[in-house]
């Protein structure tokens, strides 16, 4: 039995580990996959929060054109919901198409070719950050709703935010859904009671009103023609603008690796599931906006007769539906605005989780760098998260969390990869008929029934369920190439263009990083006539002053036993260098040193010259440069030690035949970091070495005490 007391000490966690929790062995992957539950919130909670402030920017370009264009709302509503349903019929044949979690980027790569691929991945990394940004920005606005004292500080709470949502995905995938599982679920029960409510009050003859209902709204007088044009303006931006219920719907399909098996289907009865929910509280939620009167302006101070339009906040649409449902001040107008908040700061998650994603697919093709593929000590790609919290919080900042400049921004990306995506699927299907009616060979052979116990991923399409998902895709690529270029128009000259701008810059960005790649791999692959053929093998150990970590440097490089050894010495000071030589015989150190001249005061000039000088002599000898350097364990210890030694290594790695071995000295204050002191290893009282032989001999050595040695 083992006593405590002679149990190793438990390794002291870092600041790091306090906040994402311990690292997660490879094999607990499959622990971190979600099932339907509680993959619902975590993909699904960016289109199902949508509904916050889709209504309200329907109703409130409307508003624009004065209150008679209210009576367009439903029509509007109407066209949105029946394109919302049309892109989840159709993500639901690319989820069974493409479940590798490439989502529109892949199916536009393989099927359009590499610059659409591109184009789909460029619109779909600035539409996860605006993500992001967006429902950080709601979420906010509708905290201020109901506590306005926090008006001054929109700017820090949104950055706050961002801050606390990437800590909590750094945790994992597991955590982060099961955090954000519960508002989700409290949000669309508590919207859903809302609108059943409501709508119960209006058939009993009391429907709610809201604390807007009574304010005019500034219209310009305007020409008959003028009318028509400003109508057929106002119902396309107002459409636009309820397209964003849409952001979102594509994060399933590229996160199917993240469910459980069977993946295929998990994924699509979600998706089915996040759009019947979207559906039903965005249509009830306009229509209790359109019941309660609710009169939201673009510029406040065009609702006339309201006085406070300069200083008091405009609530939110959900905040006056909710309190013209159940009363300012009560519990469940509380409860509307926390979930709604909670839900919206949530949505963000969505792309917290489809941007690492996306990021180490790119990775994996090399139009990415190599980093964003690399799993963090929680399992997930920690890379991506960072990038992206620190791309939201820089536009927050710029855009100081303005929601109705923000908004413009939005869902232009969504739906260009919406209509490649579309279009990809399209050149798909038609391959994949072509190649059912002409198969390869002479005969066609006969379609092999599938177990009756596989996965419903693993049975095969018919030639009919091909046909349906071709004319679905088809129909949705139409619909969303229509939709973009609506969105295009309407909101280009209201900040858009910054949209068009930053995705030509990533997609050059992407096909940069794509041909640096290809070219580092042309270099570095194999070829039959660069060969390799060192013969011999030096060692030098860069001495500076006699101290420990020297020694060690020594003892290290006798411990290697290399052909032949030897200590440098650049001298910028003839006082230090005296001392040097004096210890040097007092500790009895039998390796020559060799000391190098640098009047200029240069470390590296000299040692390089008689590197080139010695390989000149040897030939194709290797040569292994022995350097010790400090582990410290505040960040300000490093401020304190020069860097001369990180100077001279960088200068030595471009020497040919020459290699850098680090030997580190562990200061005292390392056990923050290592939970343990420095301490001498077993050998390291080893002093010297014979001095270098032309070509040494082997022979039979004895060890004198001290360390030198005799033949």
């Amino acid at each position: 039995m083992t006593n405590e007391a002679d149990a190793p000490p438990a390794e002291l966690k870092s600041p790091k580990h306090w906040i994402i929790g311990d690292p997660l062995p490879t094999e607990k992957l499959e622990g971190q996959l979600l099932p339907k539950k509680l993959a619902l919130p975590i993909f699904a909670s960016d289109p199902l929060s949508s509904v916050a402030y889709a209504p309200q920017e329907l109703v409130m370009i409307l508003l624009v054109g004065g209150l008679a264009f209210l009576s367009f709302a439903p029509w509007v509503a109407v066209a949105v919901v029946v394109l919302l349903v049309t892109v989840v019929a159709s993500y639901r044949q690319l989820i069974r198409a493409y479940p590798s979690g490439g989502g529109d980027y892949e199916v536009a790569h393989r099927n359009l070719g590499e610059k659409a691929g591109l184009v789909v991945a460029s619109a779909l990394l600035v539409d996860y950050v605006m993500t992001v940004v967006v429902s950080v920005a709601s979420g906010v606005d509708n905290i201020i709703s109901a506590i306005p004292e926090l008006a001054p500080w929109r700017v820090e709470l949104a950055v706050a935010f961002v801050v606390i949502l990437a800590a909590i995905n750094l945790r994992g995938v597991s955590e982060s859904s099961k955090a954000f599982a519960v508002p989700t679920y409290l949000f669309i029960g508590s919207v859903f009671v809302m609108i059943v409510v409501g709508l119960t009050r209006t058939a009993f003859g009391d429907a709610p009103v809201a604390e807007s209902a009574g304010y005019e709204v500034h219209a310009e007088s305007l020409t008959q023609a003028a009318v028509v044009l400003l109508l057929l303006l106002l119902l396309l931006r107002s459409f636009a603008s309820g397209c964003s219920a849409l952001t979102g719907v594509e994060a399933i399909s590229n996160g199917v690796p993240a469910f459980r098996v069977p993946k295929i289907r998990n994924a699509q009865l979600t998706l089915v599931a996040m759009g019947g929910i979207a559906i039903t509280l965005f249509a009830g939620l306009t229509a209790m906006a359109l019941i309660s009167d609710v009169h939201y302006a673009e510029v406040p101070c065009d609702l006339i007769g309201w006085a406070g339009c300069e200083t008091e906040p405009q609530r939110s649409l959900m905040a006056q539906v909710a309190a013209a449902t159940f009363g300012d001040d009560t519990v469940f107008f509380y409860l509307i605005q926390a979930t709604t908040a909670l839900v919206l700061l949530l949505a963000a998650n969505t792309a917290f989780n489809g941007f690492p994603l996306l990021g180490s697919v790119l990775a994996r093709d090399g139009y990415a760098p190599k980093s964003l593929s690399t799993r963090g000590d929680r399992l997930i790609y920690s890379n991506g998260v960072l990038i992206l919290a620190l791309a939201a919080s820089v536009i927050l900042v710029v855009f100081q969390a303005n929601l109705t400049v923000l908004i413009q921004l939005y869902i232009i990306g969504v739906f260009v990869s919406f209509t490649l995506g579309q279009t990809g699927m399209v050149r798909h299907w038609l391959r994949e008929l072509a190649r059912m009616r002409h198969p390869a060979g002479s005969r066609k052979p006969a379609p092999r029934r599938p177990p009756a116990d596989a996965s419903p991923d693993d049975r095969p399409l018919t030639r009919g369920a091909m046909q349906r998902a071709l004319v679905i895709n088809a129909i949705g690529a139409a619909m969303t190439a229509v939709v973009l270029s609506v969105v295009t128009v309407t909101k280009f000259t209201h900040g858009a263009w910054i949209v068009f701008v930053l995705m030509p810059i990533l997609f050059l960005l992407m096909l940069g990083v794509n041909r640096y790649y290809r070219d580092v791999e042309k270099e570095i692959e194999v070829d039959p006539v660069t060969t390799f053929g060192a013969q011999g093998d030096h060692a030098i150990v860069l001495v500076g002053r006699m101290q420990k970590p020297t020694l060690k440097a020594l003892d290290y490089a006798i411990a290697a036993r290399h052909d032949s050894l030897e200590a440098v010495h650049v001298s910028i000071d003839e006082a230090q260098t005296k001392q040097l030589k004096k210890d040097w015989v007092k500790q009895n150190i039998h390796v020559k040193l060799r000391i190098l001249s640098s009047p200029y005061r240069d470390l590296s000039h000299p040692l390089i010259a008689y590197l080139k000088q010695h390989r000149a002599e040897h030939g194709s000898e290797v040569v292994t440069v022995y350097m010790p350097q400090y582990i410290v364990g505040h960040w300000w210890e490093n401020i304190l030690h020069n860097h001369k030694a990180r100077r001279i290594r960088q200068k030595l790695m471009l020497v040919h035949g020459v290699t850098v071995a680090l030997v580190p000295w562990l200061l005292d204050s390392s056990d923050l970091i290592y939970g343990r002191r420095s301490r001498p290893l077993p050998g390291q009282d080893r002093r010297g070495e014979p001095v270098r032989p032309v070509r040494p001999v082997p022979r039979r050595e004895v060890r004198e005490p001290g360390g030198a040695r005799k033949p």
